[in-house]
């Protein structure tokens, strides 16, 4: 009945970008439930996390605000949610029963950010003692299984790129405790109210540990090569940010980065991960259909961020590069709600801050004052989008807007311009190029209006003259990029 409340199925990946999905126009990646959802709802084709890394960009998820407003654009994990009304909170209020499983990334690590209950899979992090807890759902869920502590016995690292394929059996993969999870969840609900279920996996994020299954099936598959431009061959003259996330890269063994054979073997891997989260999203649908509840649910999918995967020589995000800052976002309505679109692609400048309003205006909750992020569902649009990430020296910057993108770096002050409409590798810079000119002086324009805070140090006498250019200092990796131990209960 078109009357009654719809559910709402949110689907988050971890380091996923649009350009790496079938949705976003990839033929290596095998993503059919992705395709067949975007078959039978819209796909948002200009979608960004405003600041790509985990903290800020599933603070705005959850808030409907933008960095500045949310207070995070440095991936700040001992920072608190925000005293604002979450998406979660929205949905409780109405009379929803919202449940979450998988990662939420906050802090302190067991908020509930106004869920019922959250099962939590949080990649090993321990935030906190007391009550707070050490352990997470997942790795308790491993203690009952007899496997204690061996969450990242394959040696894996959760920011590498190295990879083997999963040490323990599948069903104790965490793709798979997610999936499994969910669908408990939904089978356990108050069948008199409806359901706000936020699904968020933290892979394809490292470590990369796919199911040996997956492997095979890209066995035969010849892996894109990484895209990598002119402007991003001599590293010593990229700026400091584009230097850190290079010389971060897997398997480093100098300036010269891993070799060839390991960047094919690690995107083997990221896109056997990613088939392996698209085929267990079906598992959750298809509870929802034998549960007699798909008509009247509304079911979006999406990711933090993406990741740059090699793309230009680098590795992980936080720069605006679009494999780093674009999102897949695609939102499809049950036959019982009035539809978003079937088969549609909708070309406005969408962010990770929209999905929030946009689901409350779809199922008809009044969105909080004070929200930046825009309705999808309803006919408003932004002239263009502003990103931003870290500070200082480390600051990158970026306006999109009518297809192009400017990128600003404060270390150097150096600017990069990009047609990303038709160029969205950016394998071409066009901000030396005079036919260019009015269209970077506007998005300059727009992006110095947007600074704020310490970037105002960026301004000399009414100009944009950055900070001092250096060199990124590599004091080598000695914790392996973060590399997680065995853990004894």
């Amino acid at each position: 009945m078109k009357n009654q409340k719809p559910n709402v199925l949110l689907i988050c990946t971890d380091h996923l970008s649009h350009l790496m999905t079938g949705p976003g126009g990839n033929n290596k990646v095998m993503t059919p439930t992705l395709n067949q959802l975007a078959m039978s709802g819209t796909t948002f084709t200009n979608a960004y996390s405003a600041c790509p890394s985990c903290v800020p960009a599933r603070r705005g998820l959850m808030t409907g605000l933008s960095p500045k407003s949310h207070g995070d654009r440095i991936y700040n994990t001992a920072l608190k949610m925000p005293d604002v009304p979450t998406m979660a909170d929205c949905f409780t209020k109405a009379g929803y029963q919202a449940y979450a499983v998988g990662k939420l990334h906050v802090n302190p690590q067991r908020d509930r950010i106004g869920f019922m209950d959250v099962i939590l899979e949080e990649q090993g992090r321990h935030i906190g003692n007391g009550a707070d807890g050490r352990a997470d759902d997942y790795e308790l869920f491993l203690q009952e299984q007899g496997y204690a502590g061996q969450e990242y016995g394959a040696g894996m690292c959760h920011n590498d790129f190295i990879t083997r394929t999963w040490h323990l059996p599948e069903y104790c993969h965490p793709i798979n405790w997610a999936a499994r999870e969910m669908c408990k969840t939904i089978r356990r609900r108050n069948a008199e109210k409806p359901g706000f279920w936020y699904l968020s996996f933290s892979s394809p994020h490292p470590p990369m540990t796919p199911l040996q299954s997956y492997m095979d099936m890209y066995r035969d598959i010849e892996p894109e090569e990484p895209t990598r431009a002119e402007w991003s061959r001599e590293l010593d003259k990229l700026p400091i940010p584009l230097q850190e996330r290079a010389l971060a890269g897997s398997c480093l063994i100098d300036k010269a980065g891993p070799s060839a054979e390991e960047i094919k073997l690690a995107r083997r891997a990221y896109y056997a991960t990613i088939t392996h989260i698209d085929h267990q999203i079906r598992l959750v649908i298809g509870t929802l259909r034998e549960e007699g509840l798909l008509d009247n649910t509304i079911i979006a999918f999406t990711s933090d961020h993406g990741h740059m995967i090699g793309e230009h020589g680098m590795w992980c995000m936080k720069v605006m590069n679009e494999i780093s800052v674009s999102i897949p976002l695609i939102i499809a309505t049950g036959a019982n709600i009035d539809p978003v679109g079937i088969g549609l692609k909708d070309e406005r400048l969408a962010e990770i801050c929209d999905i929030m309003p946009t689901l409350l205006d779809l199922a008809g909750i009044e969105i909080p004052d004070g929200v930046d992020g825009i309705s999808l569902a309803s006919e408003a649009s932004r002239d263009y989008l502003y990103g931003e990430t870290d500070e200082d020296e480390m600051a990158v910057r970026m306006v999109v807007k009518d297809g192009f993108k400017l990128i600003y770096y404060a270390a150097g002050n150096v600017f990069q311009l990009f047609n990303v409409k038709d160029d969205p590798r950016e394998t071409v810079e066009l901000s030396g190029n005079i036919e260019y000119n009015a269209i970077f002086e506007d998005l300059k324009l727009i992006l110095i209006d947007n600074l704020y805070g310490s970037d105002l140090n960026f301004m000399q006498n009414g100009e944009l003259k950055g900070l001092p250019h250096r060199d990124f200092d590599f004091t080598g990796q000695l914790g392996l990029l973060g590399q997680r131990g065995l853990r004894y209960m």
